[in-house]
């Protein structure tokens, strides 16, 4: 039965964080780098590691997020490895490397607390309430984890001079620098089938790139908040 298993032990180790499989990060965890994770998200850990729930740090930074755009986060430090999942959705590990994201809130699994980061208002948007208003902007030099229901597709909107058109809940991440808009496409009392979701898109223009993931089921995200 181990030479059965054995496919699927943990791998050594090679960088601060990494995938395990489709649907799990791997986090190294060393004294002195913490890190921000999602509530509930740790599957699995190896060595000493510790856990505070909405330190206040987060409490000072994410107070918008009582709007139900984002997600509670736990403070992990400690001397491990540290296993991360979301109900088995894809996991995406990024190296920042000085660059910066903007994330929807219900995608965002984990990040280096050296990163900088905050909660804030998607410019542009201001007319179509509810339409993910609020992100968090995470950038710096370090690592992040994204999560995506399915495996995601990243769109370079730099590549040609015509917007790129969203879902809001298909987007997963974006650009900070990309300028970004609200567009309706028609009425929401003439949906049929899937309910009005796709009577608003968001456009974005300039050098950058927009993650999408290939699912615009709202119970997704409200599944994820549970």
């Amino acid at each position: 039965m181990n030479q059965q298993l054995a496919g699927f032990a943990a791998t050594p180790v090679a960088a601060r964080m990494e995938n395990h499989g489709h649907s799990m990060a791997k986090i190294a965890m060393r004294t002195g780098q913490d890190l921000y994770a999602r509530t509930g998200s740790m599957v699995a850990y190896e060595g000493f590691v510790q856990y505070e729930s909405n330190p206040p740090s987060i409490r000072q930074l994410a107070g918008q997020w009582a709007t139900g755009e984002g997600t509670p986060l736990m403070k992990c430090s400690g001397d491990g490895l540290l296993y991360l999942a979301d109900y088995g959705a894809e996991v995406v590990v990024i190296n920042l490397g000085g660059d910066a994201l903007s994330v929807n809130g219900t995608n965002l699994l984990a990040f280096d607390a050296n990163l900088q980061w905050g909660v804030e208002r998607v410019k542009g948007l201001a007319k179509f309430a509810g339409q993910g208003l609020w992100n968090v902007r995470v950038g710096g030099d370090g690592w992040i984890a994204l999560t995506s229901r399915g495996t995601p597709i990243v769109v370079d909107c730099g590549r040609g001079e015509d917007e790129t058109y969203v879902d809001p809940d298909a987007l997963v991440a974006w650009s900070p620098n990309l300028k970004v808009k609200g567009k309706r496409t028609f009425k929401a009392s003439s949906m049929i089938g899937r309910g009005s979701g796709e009577a608003y898109q968001m456009a974005f223009s300039g050098e950058g790139i927009v993650v999408v993931q290939p699912s615009e089921d709202s119970t997704d995200r409200l599944r994820a908040r549970g």
